[in-house]
């Protein structure tokens, strides 16, 4: 494995642990945004692994799963689980978002957005 995949690997781990840590102390609108951040890295680890190039500079998981081909073995759920991640980047970050997106993320919903992210990320590495 070469340290670009090492990297984006260990960056990926740290963000959900970040994930983690935001949950614990109840800031339900960073555990979203950092889970997305969680499978963003990943998906980039698989890139550099898969295509021995420097992935692109995008947030989008669906156009990153795309890119590298990994689509094609995704479950439709964890299509799904994608589809419901990929709003949790962009809508954080916009004031305009942010107050109806705080109102959807419970204490339960982020704990399974958590489950579901530690599982795709699991899945993701297992085939690097």
């Amino acid at each position: 494995m070469n340290d670009k995949v090492t990297y984006w690997i260990e960056m990926s781990d740290y963000d959900l642990e970040t994930a983690d840590a935001m949950l614990v102390t109840g800031r339900y609108l960073y555990v979203g945004f950092m889970c997305h951040q969680t499978i963003e890295k990943i998906l980039k680890a698989y890139w550099s692994n898969c295509l021995e190039e420097v992935p692109l500079k995008i947030h989008s998981l669906s156009r990153l799963a795309e890119k590298t081909g990994i689509d094609q073995e995704l479950s439709e759920e964890q299509f799904d689980f994608i589809d419901r991640l990929e709003p949790l980047n962009i809508e954080a970050r916009y004031p305009s978002y942010k107050e109806r997106l705080m109102k959807s993320l419970s204490k339960e919903y982020c704990q399974q957005l958590l489950k579901e992210t530690n599982e795709l990320q699991q899945w993701i590495k297992n085939k690097l």
